[in-house]
């Protein structure tokens, strides 16, 4: 959207030729910041509640510092994922207050503390696994979420995951990460009442095929209530996660 057109638009508003939803309707749809390689969506969190999110993956690091000076200017908080180490301090020299999460690769920017609600149990069947446990609740964090995270807990071991009987209950969504054969997600499911996010992981031997034989497992499931996202994606998982959590 052009300079006139937000002028003429609030001045319609100014002179009550358009109502107070009609004027947010169209701010939702105003256009993105073109940078050439890149379309910035600026009023996505007017649309979906969370701003855009980076995936660092496959972009050249003076991209990622273009796009992050770009979302930096808001007053958003600014989540990129996939990133290396390297890009970080690519990135801290824009900003010093950028946080690293190594395991989960992601770099945080978080301007407004959201307070934290309800509470989401993340749940990983092995320690492998929580690098995509960690990208998840990197996630719901700085969406505004309450997190308990359970790690090593496994069907291989299940006292182990009978001792959070009282998490899983209590609860208001769960994400449970697993990859071998993908079994600690059904077994979670059978114990718990609210919605199961399920996450295969690329973890395991030859057979489990880099994630296609929990994902399998996952989406082959008889307990009710699961819902599967792609292989390693904690990023989705958490994302999902929040938009049920704050219903």
């Amino acid at each position: 959207m052009e300079k006139e057109q937000i002028i003429e638009l609030l001045n319609d508003f100014k002179n009550n030729k358009i109502s107070t939803d009609e004027a947010l309707k169209k701010l939702k749809c105003m256009p993105f910041e073109d940078l050439g390689f890149a379309k910035i969506d600026h009023h996505r969190v007017l649309r979906n509640g969370f701003p855009e999110v980076v995936l660092c993956r496959g972009k050249t690091t003076e991209q990622i510092l273009k796009i992050f000076q770009s979302m930096e200017k808001t007053q958003n908080n600014v989540l990129l994922t996939r990133a290396s180490e390297e890009v970080f301090e690519e990135v801290k020299k824009l900003n010093k207050d950028v946080k690293y999460n190594a395991l989960a690769k992601t770099i945080t920017l978080e301007k407004e503390k959201a307070e934290r609600k309800g509470k989401v149990l993340v749940i990983c069947a092995g320690t492998a696994d929580i690098p995509v446990a960690e990208e998840a609740i990197v996630t719901l964090e700085i969406m505004g979420n309450e997190v308990k995270k359970v790690y090593d807990v496994g069907v291989a071991g299940l006292p182990r995951l009978l001792k959070h009987l009282d998490d899983i209950y209590n609860a208001n969504c769960i994400i449970a990460i697993a990859g071998m054969d993908g079994a600690c997600v059904p077994t979670v499911a059978g114990l718990a009442s609210c919605p199961v996010i399920a996450v295969p992981t690329s973890v395991g031997y030859g057979a489990s095929f880099e994630g296609l034989a929990p994902l399998l497992t996952m989406l082959n499931c008889c307990a009710p209530g699961v819902a599967v996202v792609n292989i390693d994606n904690g990023f989705g998982a958490g994302y999902f996660a929040s938009t049920i959590n704050n219903r």
